[in-house]
């Protein structure tokens, strides 16, 4: 089976799409054809995929991405069984002639919007409705697959949900230390970027130093600067997730600090996931899924939103409890492995693309239209 996945949105990196789908695809003896924007990240594609470089969309200004996103899937697709998107702007540059074609919803799309601080208050208030249109027509028109069980009360099919998990070792990863506390994942102001900067103040006088690693928004970026720059945490900027995962491996604890956005309440942070995976205690604001997840396996903390204080005594805690860390860790480990490994997931996830792939693609109906 020859598969073109395209994204003008992610990092060419981005986990689920490169390291869980189009891995899992190669694994499976598929041939993948990547349409993604590798200078504007400064990624090398691997030498297995068929890479098709394109501009990346950013904030406001997507149109000349879009634009030449039209001519890359119109090429990558044109010799394959299937296509696969990942952002809902690429509905808008599908080809007139193309095979059969899935939508993967990363995200809750109207729950984000806040979240964005570029888009000015007059797009916050005409996008629900542009955003609920474009999904409604986007169901008539292509497969979706979708990141979150959630998601389903957006949609009215049944589709299939292939979820946010990870690979777990096989063995288990080193105990957790007492030295450090990272974060894993992208940074901004909803994700509790401003906490970890109060968090690494409070806890620089107990010799704990703080590890960011992940890409930033551009409005927080400079403050992350700032605090690196006087020495009271590393930001290690984007790095590949599974080295990011590596790097995280022996800390004290794995950081989840999410706002109560929509975006995040139906979602089950990834990160939470991959700290349990890799023998962290995690300590995570209440957000129900990580709450849930967290409360009931017993492997971390949960803090209440924004409250710093609380945070920092829980990083004490344990800290002064190195069997208490180990304990959680070895709990989070055991539910990742058994519940969350994402080759379990894998074989799903490709046997519907083979299915779908070797029916007659849907109607090829010209561009979403908003409603």
């Amino acid at each position: 089976m020859k598969v073109c996945v395209g994204t003008i949105v992610h990092h060419p990196e981005d986990a689920r799409i490169m390291h869980r789908q189009i891995r899992a695809l190669l694994e499976a003896g598929h041939e993948v054809t990547y349409v993604a924007p590798f200078t504007h990240c400064n990624v090398t594609p691997p030498p297995e995929i068929h890479a098709i470089d394109v501009p990346r969309a950013v904030g406001l200004h997507r149109g000349h991405a879009l634009s030449a996103a039209r001519g890359a899937l119109r090429k990558g697709a044109k010799d394959a069984d299937l296509l696969l998107v990942h952002d809902v702007e690429l509905l808008f540059a599908l080809p007139r002639r193309r095979p059969t074609t899935v939508w993967d919803v990363h995200e809750d799309l109207v729950g984000s919007l806040g979240t964005k601080a570029y888009l000015p208050e007059v797009a916050r208030r005409m996008l629900p409705h542009l955003i609920n249109g474009v999904e409604r027509r986007a169901e008539r028109r292509v497969r979706l697959i979708l990141a979150e069980a959630a998601y389903r009360d957006r949609f009215t099919g049944n589709h299939l949900v292939v979820p946010n998990t990870t690979y777990v070792p096989a063995t288990p990863p080193p105990l957790p230390g007492d030295n450090r506390v990272v974060y894993v994942g992208h940074l901004s102001h909803a994700r509790g970027v401003s906490e970890m900067i109060e968090l690494a103040h409070s806890l620089r006088p107990h010799g704990i130093r703080l590890d960011l690693i992940g890409a930033a928004d551009a409005t927080v970026r400079p403050m992350l600067r700032d605090a690196q720059r006087v020495g009271l945490l590393d930001w290690f900027g984007y790095v590949p997730n599974s080295h990011a995962l590596r790097m995280a491996q022996g800390a004290l604890a794995g950081l989840s600090l999410l706002h109560d956005v929509p975006n995040y309440r139906q979602s089950l942070p990834t990160k939470v996931i991959e700290y349990m995976a890799r023998g962290l205690p995690v300590i995570t604001t209440p957000l129900p899924m990580a709450a849930s997840i967290v409360g009931r396996t017993d492997c971390g903390v949960i803090v209440p939103y924004g409250d710093v204080e609380a945070v920092t005594q829980a990083v004490l805690r344990l800290r002064d409890d190195p069997e208490r860390r180990a304990t959680m860790g070895a709990r989070g480990y055991a539910e990742a492995r058994g519940h969350y490994h994402w080759p379990d997931h894998a074989r799903d996830f490709v046997a519907k693309l083979e299915q779908w792939a070797v029916h007659v693609p849907a109607p090829t109906v010209h561009r979403v239209v908003a409603a």
